[in-house]
């Protein structure tokens, strides 16, 4: 561990270690909040009964589902937008009309559609991951370098080979940073509507606990989202800089 991580961990373990004092010294008694210690021995029993895990699996499954459909959808539309003036022009009052809609809104009618489960959690999660998408694979087809856009007319290359031998490479390390961002709501939209409506994942495991007054539990599901967030944001963190080295630091390939 490097001085700067341990700095950063001073204050949170500080304020834990502080409220496990706290709680310890005044009994504390409550629906809503719990020890530290308690949290912890809550989070290894949910890991030893491997009802967290079962939780786990069903979230992670309806995010990234929903991720990689949004994903695809929002970067065709992306590149689409972004190579034709005329296409984004037609469309713009559609998609600035749809786009502010939230997520969870589409819940009523997602439901009615196609009930409880799987396919509602992952169509709201892919609705939610378009936008990000689209919005900043438009902007990095944009602000691709001209020549090389005129190479690919001067070798006279078919629309769907100048999309992928030269806008894609071009444009790919702002379309990661993207990914990142998509991938961050997609936990967070699944997580949420298991909280709002669907019986299913950690969502579900944050009601249950609550229904059944172990705020010990509940919070002990929010930790391990907390933890699942964090190592995913590290993990593509760490792809990005892989991957794209300097230009991942600006978003560009320059």
């Amino acid at each position: 561990m490097t001085a700067n991580s341990a700095k950063a961990l001073a204050l949170p373990l500080g304020v834990l270690a502080a409220f496990e004092v706290w709680a310890r010294v005044t009994h504390l008694q409550s629906d809503s909040l719990a020890p530290p210690s308690e949290i912890v021995m809550a989070l290894f029993g949910a890991f030893a009964d491997l009802s967290i895990l079962a939780a786990t699996r069903d979230t992670m499954f309806s995010a990234f589902a929903g991720l990689a459909i949004g994903t695809i959808v929002g970067l065709a539309l992306g590149i689409a937008f972004g190579i034709s003036d005329t296409l984004d022009r037609l469309m713009e009052v559609t998609i600035e009309a749809i786009r502010p809609i939230p997520s969870i809104a589409l819940l009523p009618i997602a439901l009615i559609a196609l009930g409880f489960g799987y396919r509602m959690e992952i169509v709201i999660v892919a609705f939610a991951c378009v936008w990000p998408i689209l919005i900043l694979s438009r902007a990095a087809v944009r602000s691709i370098e001209p020549r090389l856009m005129e190479v690919a007319r001067a070798l006279r290359l078919p629309p769907a080979q100048r999309v992928w031998k030269i806008i894609i490479p071009a444009a790919l390390p702002r379309i990661f940073v993207a990914f990142r961002l998509s991938a961050g709501i997609a936990l967070i939209v699944a997580v949420t509507v298991e909280i709002a409506i669907n019986p299913l994942g950690l969502g579900a495991g944050i009601m249950l606990a609550q229904q059944a007054l172990r705020p010990d539990l509940m919070l002990a599901y929010l930790v391990w989202i907390g933890i699942i967030g964090y190592a995913l944001n590290v993990l593509l963190t760490v792809a990005q800089s892989r991957l794209f080295g300097r230009a991942a630091l600006n978003g560009d390939g320059r």
